[in-house]
């Protein structure tokens, strides 16, 4: 399989993408594609550079396994295209900021994440003013994309 690395993105980096980034390096691992993919989250506000994940993402991510707590956020940058084959927003104004700020010789794959899921939604609804069920129809979303882009990845031509 073909050297991967691959960045989610949402707006701040503390919901959505990170639940992304900690579901997907998992499983990943699981796969034995650990040395392979390389995994990382941003967001494109830097209202929380430096911060963990939202509480809620932390605590819904660990009712399914998963490990977010040791993620900070960050805020993308035109020199992430230069490092990340595979850039995904949660949702379209997202990938709207990411087109504003990638040099137009990208030539990796610049898109939504949901593409590669197996469902009716394509964007990833930002939990963070909603209750407890928002993060876990995150969840939802965010692992029947993950199986669907590591499926991808490991299809790819090496």
């Amino acid at each position: 399989m073909k050297k991967s690395r691959v960045l989610f993105v949402c707006l701040g980096n503390i919901c959505r993408s990170p639940t992304a980034h900690g579901v997907f390096e998992t499983l990943a691992a699981q796969q034995g594609l650990a040395g392979v993919i390389d995994v990382d989250s941003a967001g494109t506000a830097a209202y929380h550079v430096g911060n963990p994940p939202d509480s809620r993402s932390i605590g819904a991510a660990a009712e399914r396994g998963y490990q977010l707590d040791h993620l900070r956020a960050r805020q993308a940058t035109p020199e992430d295209f230069s490092e990340f084959t595979h850039i995904l927003a949660m949702d379209e104004e997202n990938l709207h900021n990411l087109k504003a700020i990638a040099p137009p010789d990208y030539a990796g794959h610049l898109g939504l994440f949901l593409d590669f899921a197996q469902c009716v939604e394509r964007e990833v609804p930002d939990p963070y003013y909603g209750g407890d069920a928002g993060f876990g129809h995150v969840l939802d979303l965010v692992e029947n994309a993950a199986f669907g882009l590591l499926l991808k990845l490991q299809q790819a031509p090496r």
